[in-house]
């Protein structure tokens, strides 16, 4: 009987097929679902592990995430293919999604994000699940601590450096009395951010101006309601807000608003700056739990959630002329990238 969390399926590369067939060579190119990381071809045989993604929404530093997770099984010859499932931001086909997975009895899930993890830990429960990209897995109710996780789930959070975030805001306004900030408040991980966010502005006197919303169609009208309420906008690791980050940057362009993010991907689409871990380096750190699990046979129950805290700025000098404010001499000299 095979182990829980060593299940593998085998791939023979037989020399006598090679031979009997020497035009074929590579995958299906019907298929186009599955895409995998494979070690030397020069190997009589392979093992390949088959693991499924769920991922709430497409956006850059999901992408990256995934990416990098793919990318570290390829880096260290380990055979996969990978499935990916995206909700597009769809609650229900995010759920769905869950279920389809449980159906593909992988070897091993990864899911990105706090949606995707809850969907997956609901449905799946006969193997191991890695997830990353989560803000506050306790909170969300995927794991038990994050010292012990408990069950058949481990992985990474990406909780913000909040009070990074606000010294960054406070360098470029340093009078900041109204912060104003877009969410999803169905999101569990937007409402620990904003709690935190919170708790790091009061002592300092800086009033959170809230402005949620339901879906993406609401950003636009939530960014509106904030001007004139407010100093400056902040987006937090929103998926339903970032999904659709354009609209608030087109009513603070308009505004004179600055906006600034809880990530650097944003910062490239148009945010005037921020600091944040870098996803693509998150995305490998996380396929390292999930090798440690299917190469070792490690239980997830007692593996430790992980995390990043170097964290990185981006800046933005186009969306800072855009919304009225100039970046700070000493800041563009620290930026480990700077956007003209």
């Amino acid at each position: 009987m095979k182990h829980l969390f060593s299940v593998r399926t085998r791939v023979f590369v037989l020399a006598l097929s090679l031979l009997l067939l020497p035009g074929c060579g590579g995958s299906d190119p019907a298929s186009t679902q599955d895409n995998g990381a494979t070690s030397s071809a020069d190997e009589q045989h392979a093992e390949a592990y088959a693991i499924s993604i769920s991922q709430i929404v497409e956006h850059p530093s999901l992408d990256a995430m995934r990416q990098g997770f793919k990318d570290r099984f390829a880096q260290q010859g380990v055979s996969a293919t990978f499935t990916d499932h995206i909700a597009q931001g769809d609650m229900a086909i995010n759920a769905q999604i869950g279920k389809q997975i449980k159906g593909e009895a992988p070897d091993l899930v990864l899911a990105i994000t706090t949606p995707s993890a809850q969907a997956v830990v609901q449905a799946v429960d006969d193997r191991p699940v890695v997830f990353t990209g989560v803000t506050d897995p306790v909170s969300a109710r995927i794991v038990e601590s994050l010292e012990r996780p408990g069950a058949n789930v481990t992985g990474m959070t990406d909780m913000s450096p909040m009070d990074q975030h606000v010294a960054l805001i406070r360098e470029f306004l340093p009078e900041l009395e109204k912060l104003g900030v877009i969410y999803n408040a169905g999101e569990t991980n937007s409402v620990v951010l904003v709690d935190a966010l919170k708790q790091e502005c009061s002592p300092l006197g800086i009033e959170v101006v809230e402005a949620t919303i339901d879906n993406s169609s609401g950003v636009f009208q939530a960014a509106k309601s904030l001007v004139g309420r407010c100093e400056a906008v902040y987006i937090p690791l929103d998926n339903t807000v970032v999904s659709a980050l354009e609209s608030a940057i087109k009513v603070c362009e308009e505004s004179d608003l600055p906006l600034f993010s809880g990530d650097t991907d944003s910062v490239a689409r148009g945010t005037v700056a921020a600091v944040a871990v870098d996803y693509y380096k998150m995305g490998v750190q996380t396929a390292d739990i999930a090798l440690r699990i299917l190469e070792q046979g490690q239980d997830p129950a007692v593996m430790p959630v992980e995390t990043i805290r170097d964290v990185v700025l981006h800046v933005n000098q186009r969306a800072a002329a855009n919304m009225g404010i100039a970046i700070p001499e000493k800041m563009l000299l620290r930026a480990a990238k700077v956007i003209d």
